[in-house]
């Protein structure tokens, strides 16, 4: 089983998020701001040390990885945003591709919906708008993505590189667009594109024959619990629920919605640094819980996506923080050394 951490670029400023966040806006500017809103909420969350990193910076990217490999993850998927040629957030991914030093397995997953001021994608006050074009813009994205795909590190299954998609439902013409993806991947010497499907909060499905789907948490999960008053309830406009009870729901589900499941896990879930109301805020999380449910879900899967690495903004992270210092880490590292 190989484990892999979702990986947020939006540690460096950009001149759109400038234009509609504020000048030097990155994702520490809402983490930083966090206040708890009850006795014994972990808010603000603070990086260890401070360490408050520019991913415009290689030698973050080089620490980062060393502590990946340190503590037994098996590589990043890193978000990847298209909008009809445009690009947001790309540089890290970018300059991450380019150093030939740096050697730790990566693939994508596109994150295909609009940036919205409610930042979960829908048609709130939309600052950009997710948009598909014709067979021209899918030959400029798969041109862009290819370099990556080509890369030594990228993650492929029988000489097939890994591509993620987070709403394929969304996409028009996606099977046409998907078909020619595969030629073209195939007349550049691979044997077409290992596409995986995100299985999220969203209840669209595609029809595209995927090769594998995620299960993307805690989102999946909280898709059928979302209407469920008895496990999730609200305390002035925010919505509490228990880390204990969305572990055990997803370690007891039994339907499987496709043959090849990618098993997901979460770290810890509270986005209210980024909602000043309606934020879900997970309670009762810690590293020695995690260890315990990691462990019981880390069965019969070829893959576990981790949320995440670096979704401060969501309280969802591995990375060392100074309340829990490498401790979550060292829960994946133990789970890997005795049972891997």
């Amino acid at each position: 089983m190989k484990t892999i951490a979702f990986y947020l670029p939006q540690f460096h400023e950009i001149p759109e998020n400038d234009l509609w966040w504020g000048k030097g806006f990155t994702e520490w500017t809402n983490v930083k701001k966090a206040k708890p809103r009850f006795l014994g909420h972990y808010q603000p969350r603070a990086p260890l040390r401070d360490y408050y990193y520019n991913l415009l910076d290689l030698d973050v990217h080089k620490w980062q990885i060393n502590l990946a490999k340190q503590y037994g993850l098996d590589g990043f998927c890193y978000y990847h945003y298209w909008f009809k040629g445009k690009k947001l957030l790309e540089k890290p991914i970018e300059l991450r591709n380019q150093c030939k030093e740096i050697d730790f397995p990566y693939c994508l997953c596109w994150a295909n919906e609009s940036w919205t001021r409610s930042w979960d994608g829908k048609d709130q006050e939309v600052l950009m708008r997710q948009e598909y074009g014709d067979e021209s813009d899918w030959k400029e994205h798969f041109n862009y993505l290819l370099p990556f795909f080509k890369n030594k590190n990228y993650l492929n299954i029988k000489d097939k590189p890994i591509f993620v998609i987070y709403r394929p439902a969304s996409i028009p013409n996606l099977n046409k667009m998907l078909s020619l993806w595969n030629e073209w991947a195939q007349s550049e010497g691979f044997l077409g594109i290992h596409f995986v499907e995100m299985l999220t909060i969203f209840e669209d499905k595609s029809d595209f024959p995927f090769d594998a789907a995620i299960e993307f948490e805690p989102m999946y999960t909280l898709k059928k619990l979302i209407g469920n008053t008895t496990s999730l309830h609200q305390e002035k406009k925010d919505f509490h629920l228990s880390y204990d009870f969305v572990w055990k729901r997803i370690l007891n589900r039994q339907i499987k919605e496709c043959e090849n499941i990618y098993k997901g896990a979460f770290v810890d879930w509270d986005n209210s640094p980024r909602k000043k109301e309606s934020a879900l805020i997970m309670k009762g999380a810690n590293p020695d819980k995690f260890k315990k449910y990691l462990l019981q879900h880390s069965k019969d899967t070829d893959f576990l996506f981790i949320n995440a690495w670096n979704e401060w903004a969501e309280g969802t992270y591995l990375e060392p923080d100074e309340k829990y210092g490498y401790k979550y880490l060292e829960a994946l590292m133990e789970i890997k050394k005795s049972h891997f």
